[in-house]
């Protein structure tokens, strides 16, 4: 007999609304919202004061493993998700070797089905030449391509290759767009000593536009659903407004929160691509999403060793991770009035279930899975180095109180993070998708 877990005296971000709610979880799923008295239950939860929410999927994330795991694996990263609200993660295909054929990407699946406490998905990477595979592949959430800002074959800029893919597959498509003939003559024009000041002027606003709108184009003449990953700037936001509704964008915390200023404070710690803009453009993306232009927030959570981040421009790599600590970057952004509680569930949990199609996830509903969270909103704590359990063990936001966090969750109906620890022997499942 499956375990019940009845979860009490919490109020509960519901699609419709925040209400006072008890949730009855058994095995997997949620079996009951408001059970009734005479129902049985193995374990009472008392929730009071805190508030229960669905899940976080983060649709964006490097763990680095195959081939990088000195920076990240799927298990830390994973930890990492645990302990920050995020009990899905959608992972990148730029790894050693790159997810760009059907036994790379099972490979991935295979590691991550007894290393990860949190459930998962792997993107397939695009090239200009392997259509084929992308036409057959399954068991992903979609086509990862890198227009601009890769290396080997997963860059795909040139024309011809782009309107294969987007004419000839079906799978739903996501992007890094950054026009890659502007970001080299960006930095042919600043020469040959650049400071990581000059990182943002070399991959700047008209880099991330110009690629956005041509990759919008190619989705809007093929009819292809498309999702615009990190958008950065005030211009793409601007852009994006009169897109159809198959296509969809997210932004980052880095680009809602840190802005061109911060290098003098830090340095390479916030260099990413696409690189971080200016304070008007934090504005837009804020707008952005409050008025439904963006739909998600994502991590692009792509740790580095602090050494190698330390290392002088431009051998200093881009990336940064977030992924322990997004959700309670949004719960203090609600606290401060940037927005409310139920906007970031609506972009951290529903907006990706339902961009990448995921079954039975982003929401609190009966028969779904019981992928939950519960957060206190009134609590303040600081993020430290120390206490990260990413690999990297750093964050760019070291030092920074915030004040609401996630103190229990559940995947899949496992207590995976209580007390402050995680249970490394829950494990998640592969996420399954409505095609």
């Amino acid at each position: 007999m499956s375990q019940r877990t009845l979860i009490t005296g919490a109020q509960v971000v519901f699609p419709e609304g925040i209400r006072a709610a008890n949730v009855l979880v058994e095995g997997h799923q949620i079996l009951a919202i408001d059970p009734p008295s005479t129902a049985r239950v193995d374990e009472t939860v008392n929730a009071k004061g805190l508030h229960l929410i669905p899940g976080v999927i983060d649709d964006q994330v490097h763990f680095r493993e195959p081939g990088f795991e000195h920076k990240e694996d799927l298990h830390t990263g994973s930890l990492a998700c645990a302990k920050g609200g995020v009990t899905t993660f959608l992972e990148m295909p730029n790894t050693n070797p790159a997810t760009v054929t059907i036994e790379a990407l099972h490979d991935k699946l295979e590691r991550a089905a007894s290393k990860c406490v949190v459930n998962f998905g792997f993107y397939i990477g695009a090239t200009a030449e392997n259509v084929d595979v992308l036409q057959q592949a399954k068991r992903t959430p979609g086509i990862k391509i890198f227009i601009g800002s890769s290396t080997g074959n997963l860059l795909v800029d040139s024309q011809a290759a782009l309107e294969r893919i987007f004419a000839e597959t079906t799978l739903p498509i996501c992007a890094h767009c950054e026009d890659e003939s502007t970001v080299r003559a960006n930095r042919e024009r600043i020469g040959s000593n650049p400071s990581l000041a000059d990182h943002s002027k070399i991959r700047d606003h008209a880099a991330a536009l110009i690629a956005t709108q041509r990759a919008v184009d190619l989705a809007i003449r093929y009819k292809h659903r498309f999702h615009v990953l990190h958008v950065s700037t005030a211009q793409e936001v601007e852009f994006l407004r009169g897109r159809p509704d198959w296509v969809t964008a997210e932004a980052c915390p880095h680009h809602l929160f840190f802005q061109i200023e911060d290098y003098d404070r830090l340095g390479s710690q916030v260099q990413m691509n696409p690189s971080i803009k200016t304070a008007a453009d934090n504005v837009a993306l804020w707008e952005g999403l409050r008025s439904g232009v963006i739909e998600v927030i994502a991590t692009d959570h792509a740790p580095h060793t602090l050494e190698e981040k330390a290392q002088a421009y431009p051998k200093s790599p881009s990336g940064l991770p977030a992924v322990e600590n997004s959700l309670a970057l949004m719960l203090d952004a609600s606290y401060r009035g940037l927005c409310t509680l139920e906007q970031v569930v609506a972009w951290m949990c529903a907006a990706p279930a339902r961009v990448w199609d995921i079954k039975n996830k982003g929401a609190i509903r009966e028969g779904f899975d019981a992928d939950l969270v519960l957060v206190d909103l009134a609590k303040r704590q600081t993020i430290r180095n120390e206490e990260q359990l990413t690999k990297s063990q750093w964050s760019p936001w070291h030092g920074v109180e915030l004040t609401g966090w996630p103190v229990r969750t559940w995947v899949r109906g496992q207590t995976v993070f209580q007390n402050g620890k995680v249970d490394s022997d829950v494990r998640g499942a592969e996420a399954e998708y409505q095609r």
